[in-house]
């Protein structure tokens, strides 16, 4: 009895690895050509593997969990016989693949492939993936044969991903119509260049200071760490930027009883602290726009989601801009929260800010109303996945229960880290921060 070795497969997307994401058969199991046998995921789908082979499985060579480069072998099948039929038709015709002597599944050829101990078609037909990746029936697959249409090039509409008759028609259609429309001559100069004088090289010499008219001023210090940072950090992280306007009366309000309540007569109380209490609720509710995208020394790369808050305040300080953070303000009722909030921008404004005030920040907010700024694209500070802008409050016209009203008016965004977030989880955070504002008394929940 002859053992087979099942390789991973490039299921046409183009990709160079996968992930094991669960297998469906275990050593042991009886399986036959074309039955499901593994799970994967690629960088653009999860994707079921059909074996190319009947017999009995005997080892799995990979985890689930595991990620595998193309032409890796991952399971072993003993018996090992090839399917070369298994796509014939119900009018006993073969798809091309077999005319072409032997059934081709993705990533194979058909050196290895023997025919099939099955004497009759399946008593239903059974998608069969060809070279290209396509998932297609016998019968779809003729008539793209006498349509002349490559199935590769036609978009399924299955909903299994499969090519349908309908598909192929429609392709057929579209490529009659375009053949029919004379594509314009080429020009002769196809692109016009305008010329640039070249960027003086890195260790050029600096043009000489116009005494009078320029100054010069040292990058070193804060200002020097903060611009490689944000270097670093807008071209290592890709940035993606939502924002809603919030109608912030009833924050305003809520701000105006605290500064009045003796339990806050000694702390100075400002919208930041409600616009803090929301991020800090927000997060809970969508934990990865705390987490942290974790490059490993061995080439790959983990999301770390952290359990805590560590709130960053991005202040404005005669040694420039400074982020300490709050270590896990996610334990603070209101006061203690404000009482933070003080003692952090006292210090920043001291120039006292410690380097372990300034590490371990989870996400960061940046208050710039207080610059009279409506909203702004922030960049992540390194070693988070989120920033949050607080633009200034003021009175505008607003629409409250079909009545144009005054209210107090503010607009909300941030910033996010492409490869930990997706966008739903960036709108939902920045939409939960929105209704705090809104309405603080979901605090209570």
């Amino acid at each position: 009895m002859s053992t087979q070795t099942f390789h991973l497969p490039d299921v046409g997307e183009g990709l160079t690895e996968a992930e094991i994401v669960q297998w469906r058969v275990g050593p042991g199991d009886t399986i036959a050509v074309n039955d499901v046998i593994v799970e994967i995921e690629t960088a653009k789908s999860l994707v079921e593997l059909p074996s190319p082979f009947e017999g009995t499985i005997g080892e799995l060579l990979v985890a689930e969990g595991d990620t595998v480069t193309v032409g890796a072998p991952i399971i072993t099948i003993s018996g090992g016989a090839a399917d070369v039929s298994a796509g014939q038709s119900e009018h006993g015709e073969k798809p091309a693949e077999a005319d072409a002597g032997g059934a081709v599944l993705v990533g194979y050829g058909t050196g290895g492939a023997v025919k099939s101990r099955r004497s009759k078609p399946a008593p239903r037909e059974e998608a069969v993936r060809a070279s290209a990746g396509v998932v297609a029936k016998p019968p779809v697959r003729k008539l793209a044969r006498d349509l002349g249409v490559e199935l590769a090039q036609v978009v399924p509409s299955g909903p299994a991903g499969e090519v349908t008759r309908d598909d192929v028609v429609r392709h057929a259609d579209q490529a009659s119509v375009f053949r029919n429309i004379a594509t314009p001559d080429r020009p002769v100069e196809r692109e016009q260049t305008i010329p640039v004088p070249p960027v003086p090289a890195a260790s050029a010499p600096a043009p000489a200071l116009v005494e009078g008219r320029e100054e010069a001023i040292p990058v070193k210090g804060v200002r020097k760490a903060t611009s490689s940072a944000m270097v670093r950090s807008a071209y290592t992280a890709p940035h993606v930027s939502v924002w809603t306007d919030v109608d912030a009366t009833r924050t305003m309000e809520l701000v105006k009883r605290l500064k009045a309540s003796p339990d806050f007569a000694d702390i100075k109380v400002s919208p930041l602290l409600i616009m803090a209490r929301a991020v800090i609720w927000a997060v809970r509710r969508t934990p990865l726009v705390g987490a942290a995208w974790i490059d490993r020394e061995d080439g790959t790369a983990e999301i770390r989601v952290r359990n805590y808050v560590n709130l960053g305040i991005a202040a404005a300080t005669p040694r420039g801009l400074l982020v300490p953070n709050i270590k896990d303000a996610q334990d603070m009722n209101m006061r203690e929260l404000a009482k933070a909030l003080e003692k952090l921008t006292l210090t920043a404004r001291e120039g006292k800010t410690s380097p372990a005030d300034q590490q371990g920040g989870t996400i960061t907010i940046t208050n710039i109303g207080v610059f009279g700024m409506d909203a702004g694209t922030p960049i992540i500070n390194p070693g988070e996945s989120g920033i949050v802008a607080m633009g200034t409050i003021r009175q505008k016209p607003w629409v409250v229960d079909g009545e144009v009203r005054p209210r107090f008016v503010t607009t909300v965004s941030g910033s996010f880290d492409h490869r930990v977030i997706d966008g739903d989880g960036m709108s939902r955070f920045i939409a939960d921060i929105a209704s705090i504002l809104e309405e603080p008394a979901l605090l209570l929940d």
